[in-house]
């Protein structure tokens, strides 16, 4: 046989073309690791916000608010072990153990105010369509999530608490599975040697390490972080779960990292990434990762120059400057009380509203009403966008307890509410700070029409959007109702009470006639406010607001929806139809409750779902408290996890309808019984708070 000779560079060049031809194997996906020591020149999927910087660093989001940002390996990982595989590293049924870590750091755009996270996830895909921000990282929707057929495993850091998903607090880590409610959950934080907790402040801005290791003989998941600066794993774990992942994991899989940002928003980095198929992760070389942009000092003058000159300019200008400050001192002035200091956190600046509204200009207003005017805003230090509601008051009784509500208020968290982020006291003035909301509030859109090309009016909502927004509100008041803290009375439930976020789903606003007490407790006689036609009938004889009002007022906002008209029309030319709920019974007696929708919708209405809305609607309306159901039951009949009740107004007793005196106290008596039933703002006055307090 013949020998073949090479010469030196021959052989050089073949080992090139193994080396090419291994790194293009592995790029195919049939490599089981991979290691990224910063991103430069990576193949990694990215989409929505995310992208590499110059140095390396994979940022998933900026500051903008309300977005997504997605990583992906490029190819699928095999999970699953074939069946001929004798692998240690893989259970019984055959999934394969893995290995993970990376390093992040997120940079929050105001300090105390982080929005929302990132996740490490492991997907059958690596497009999510129809995905959300916020609090659904970027993962799911309110209608994909919790879903089983999801295949869907996350390691979330979280730094905003969300009720509805049971979050332990705004700084935690959890493990997820086709979810963000998590399987199990932890406040961040490492162990020493000593196996003692230190915490960590997830959007502290410093870069953290993250280790995920699954085990698949023992379905043991961990999870493990520490800072960069320990430059080692801790030995003992956050998170230790015990999980069989063969039944949430496919054969193929894609692997990477989702983040979302919200009202508030950071700065979501990953500066290295690690993954191993059969084994522990390679190290990451901490040393050689990329550095976070750092924007906070750009000088090059030497040092004597930096010290020298500004002490030289300060000494000119110490005597203009002291007048400046005087001045200025006196233009922001605000008032503060000690008993104040409490509710810190939640105060604004006057310096910072007015810098927002651009001085209060008459340009900036949203809305105005007897309280004053709504003004839009963009914070000048995290450039996030508010409404701020000025509101004028001239005496300081109530004022300690409303500071007291606003505090409480601020607390409330759920995707249906209008976030009140703070308040301001300032003279005769007080300032209350919201989310913005870019589609203003829902009478305008609800009462606003277009024309087609035939000249036929539409409404600027349909019949999917007006669902989802009355889907949207109860599941807002169920929260305030029975799952916060405390109970929570809003008092002034009606359209315009009801604000529309980029999406059109319905955040319901406007705190300022809320009142609070514990569960259990009885809420306490009071004055009788709200707005005429949302008014339970109880509330003249009584003066005492309850849960039961509340869904009341949300009947009457149903129909107002569904008929697109409002409660009182007096411009009426037949009496009877003056008053909608009225109107509304007299066409189901007559057996044309259809009738009652809106025409704009020219037909276009699931009729199920319009004839069921309507119905409850008045239902919820009912004279008698006892008889109306809880929100959580209208929640399940919205749901259609439970059929509404075969109900004629016949049967029931309906039709004694009347108007009865009394601060528009229009109602309808109808007898079912309780076996049966299992850019425009728009603010209420709230003087009558300010001025009697609560």
């Amino acid at each position: 046989m013949a020998t073949l000779l090479l010469n030196p560079l021959q052989v050089l060049l073949l080992a090139l073309l193994a080396s090419h031809s291994l790194r293009v194997s592995a790029q195919q996906g049939n490599a089981d690791q991979f290691i990224y020591n910063g991103f430069s020149g990576s193949n990694l999927t990215i989409s929505g916000m995310a992208t590499t910087h110059p140095n390396g660093i994979l940022e998933l989001t900026n500051t903008s608010k309300q977005q997504i940002g997605h990583a992906f390996f490029p190819f699928p990982i095999h999970f699953n072990a074939s069946p001929s595989s004798n692998s240690s590293s893989s259970s019984p049924n055959g999934v394969l153990s893995f290995s993970t870590t990376f390093v992040f750091a997120m940079v929050p755009e105001t300090p105390t105010l982080g929005g929302h996270g990132i996740a490490f996830v492991v997907s059958p895909s690596s497009e999510f369509q129809n995905s959300i921000a916020t609090q659904y990282l970027g993962l799911f929707n309110s209608t994909t999530i919790g879903l089983s057929s999801n295949h869907l495993m996350a390691i979330e850091l979280d730094t905003v608490m969300n009720p509805e998903f049971d979050d332990i607090n705004n700084n935690h880590v959890g493990i997820d599975i086709n979810n963000l409610t998590s399987i199990q959950s932890a406040a961040a934080a490492y162990f020493n040697t000593e196996g003692e907790a230190n915490e960590l402040e997830l959007m502290s801005g410093k870069p953290m390490q993250v280790w995920v290791e699954y085990r698949a003989r023992e379905r043991q998941l961990n999870v493990t972080l520490a800072p960069v600066r320990t430059r080692r794993k801790p030995e003992k774990p956050l998170l230790s779960s015990t999980i069989d992942l063969s039944s949430i994991l496919f054969d193929q899989m894609y692997i990477g990292f989702s983040a979302s940002t919200g009202s508030v928003a950071s700065h979501h980095y990953i500066l290295g990434w690690s993954f191993n198929l059969s084994g522990p992760a390679q190290d990451l070389d901490i040393s050689s990762l990329p550095s976070l942009p750092d924007d906070r000092d750009s000088g090059r003058g030497g040092p004597n120059l930096k010290i020298v000159l500004p002490t030289i300019v300060g000494i000119l200008l110490i005597p203009t400057v002291a007048l400046t400050i005087y001045f200025t001192r006196k233009r922001y002035e605000e008032l503060r009380e000690d008993w104040e200091e409490q509710y810190g956190p939640q105060r604004f600046t006057y310096r910072e509203l007015h810098k927002a509204t651009k001085g209060f200009k008459d340009s900036q207003v949203l809305g105005s009403g007897g309280f004053g005017k709504v003004y839009r805003g963009t914070l000048p230090a995290s450039n996030v966008e508010v409404a701020v509601k000025k509101i004028s008051h001239n005496s300081s009784q109530g004022m300690k307890e409303f500071i007291a509500e606003i505090a409480s208020m601020g607390r409330l968290r759920h995707r249906n509410l209008v976030q009140l982020l703070g308040y301001c006291r300032r003279k005769g003035e007080l300032f209350l700070v919201y989310d913005y909301m870019p589609n203003g509030s829902l009478d305008q859109t609800l009462f606003s029409s277009s024309k087609d090309t035939d000249g036929a009016t539409n409404s600027n909502l349909n019949w999917g959007q007006r669902y989802q927004i009355v889907k949207g509100v109860a599941a807002a008041l169920v929260y305030l109702h029975e799952e916060w803290g405390q109970v929570v009375i809003h008092r002034d439930v009606k359209a315009s009470n009801v604000l529309l976020d980029a999406d059109l789903n319905g955040r319901l606003g406007d705190f300022g006639l809320a009142r609070f007490y514990d569960h259990g407790s009885d809420p306490q006689t009071t004055n009788v406010v709200g707005t005429i036609g949302y008014l339970a009938p109880e509330l003249s004889r009584t003066g005492r607001a309850t849960t039961s009002s509340d869904v009341f007022a949300f009947g009457v906002f149903m129909l107002e929806v569904a008929c697109g008209r409002r409660p009182v029309v007096e411009a009426r030319e037949r009496a009877e139809e003056a008053v909608l709920v009225d109107w509304a019974v007299e066409c189901w007696r007559r057996g044309e409750i259809l009738k009652t929708c809106d025409p704009r919708l020219q037909g276009n209405y699931v009729m199920e779902e319009m004839e069921m809305v309507l119905k409850l609607g008045l239902i919820c309306a009912h004279r008698s408290p006892a008889a109306r159901p809880t929100m959580r039951k209208v929640m399940q009949f919205l749901d259609k996890n439970v059929a509404l009740p075969e109900i004629s107004p016949q049967s029931a007793g309906v039709g004694d309808h009347r108007r009865r005196g009394g601060s528009g106290d229009w109602v309808v008596q109808f007898h079912v019984s309780t076996d049966e039933i299992s850019g425009s703002y728009s603010f209420s006055d709230a003087d009558s708070i300010l001025s009697t307090g609560r």
